[in-house]
């Protein structure tokens, strides 16, 4: 049977079966995530959220994904019907193959590439073409205005993320995530990880993060006060979900890149404790709560404050660190902390 495994078939197979263990806990987070998502709302706004539809209310997003799918897809008559489809179809997917490179633990990932950082950054800006694409093929002035606001804001904040991520790579000298994780494996626990010496780009990366995926205070794609939802406003059943769940999956993606470039990954917060991937799913829950309180507490900005902080502040912050970083790591400042290349800590 061993023999069985090191056979084209058999290697097929080990893959297929590792992808469909990724694609079940994408998918399964995802029930949880609208669930929690809800429940904070709710607990924010002092209701009582979902709690009707199995215990606690757990089986409320299951009834509203049945929902979803048992009802007519409906395609404006105007519309290019083949785009019209392509569009959810392309911002799911492309949502879900960006998890192929984050790993949960130590090797365990579903491709250990040397490039992973590239991969991510490439699959997540072709996401903006899947909204682009549904709102001109709505054939309707509100989803265009709402595709092009975020083809805009996603290649605005795409640029400072980038940037960002270049420290962290400066830093560790790898651009794998496992390397990166490793890199913040010290012998001070929490305060190892990268989040210490690069603390004023964790805010931006968390603040462009928002604006990457369209969540608020930077939802202005989809604002019902001035486009009446934005792209998605001709969708309606299975396409909906599949624009809803792109978005989630994305929110939970950019969950799990602060943890592995800022948090250490799987790495445990206190020396001694074991490392594992329970640490790694309890940070990125711990991310997604504050991804759901800023959408709880927080007012929407206008598009001219949501340019001017991408382009005026962001990228010249952003720009200027990548320097300091890189000067700090070339002439080993600060006792390696910006070279664990160099050092090995």
């Amino acid at each position: 049977m061993a023999d069985f495994f090191t056979t084209p078939l058999g290697i097929a197979l080990i893959i297929l079966a590792q992808c469909l263990a990724v694609l079940g806990f994408v998918m399964v987070s995802l029930l949880f995530l609208v669930y929690g998502d809800r429940k904070i709302w709710a607990a924010v706004q002092m209701r009582r959220g979902p709690n009707v539809v199995g215990a606690f209310g757990l089986l409320q997003t299951v009834a509203d994904a049945l929902k979803y799918v048992m009802k007519e897809v409906v395609v404006p008559a105007g519309a290019d019907k083949t785009v019209f489809i392509l569009a959810p179809m392309t911002s799911f997917v492309l949502a879900v193959l960006a998890w192929a490179v984050i790993p949960f633990n130590d090797s365990w990932v579903l491709s250990d590439i040397n490039v992973a950082i590239l991969y991510v950054f490439a699959v997540s800006s072709l996401e903006v073409y899947g909204v682009i694409m549904g709102g001109w093929a709505s054939n309707s002035k509100y989803p265009f205005l709402g595709s092009l606001r975020s083809a805009a804001q996603m290649i605005s904040y795409e640029v400072s993320i980038g940037l960002i991520i270049i420290g962290v790579i400066l830093s560790t000298g790898s651009m794998n995530f496992g390397a990166i994780v490793n890199a913040q494996d010290g012998s001070y626990g929490f305060f190892s990880w990268y989040w210490l010496p690069h603390l004023p780009m964790v805010f931006l990366f968390f603040i462009s993060a928002l604006a990457e995926t369209n969540r608020p205070p930077f939802d202005l794609p989809e604002a019902e006060s001035e486009l009446v939802a934005g792209y998605q406003v001709e969708y309606s059943s299975t396409p909906f979900l599949l624009f809803m769940a792109g978005e989630y999956i994305a929110i939970f993606l950019m969950c799990a890149l602060t943890t592995l470039l800022f948090f250490g990954g799987w790495l445990s917060p206190i020396p001694g404790i074991p490392d594992g991937a329970l640490w790694m799913v309890a940070k990125m829950a711990f991310f997604f709560f504050l991804f759901a309180m800023v959408k709880a507490i927080t007012p929407r900005y206008r598009y001219d404050q949501l340019m001017r902080l991408g382009w005026k502040v962001f990228l010249p912050f952003s720009l200027v660190w990548v320097v300091f970083v890189a000067f700090a790591a070339k002439f080993d400042w600060f006792w390696g902390t910006y070279a664990r290349w160099a050092t090995g800590s």
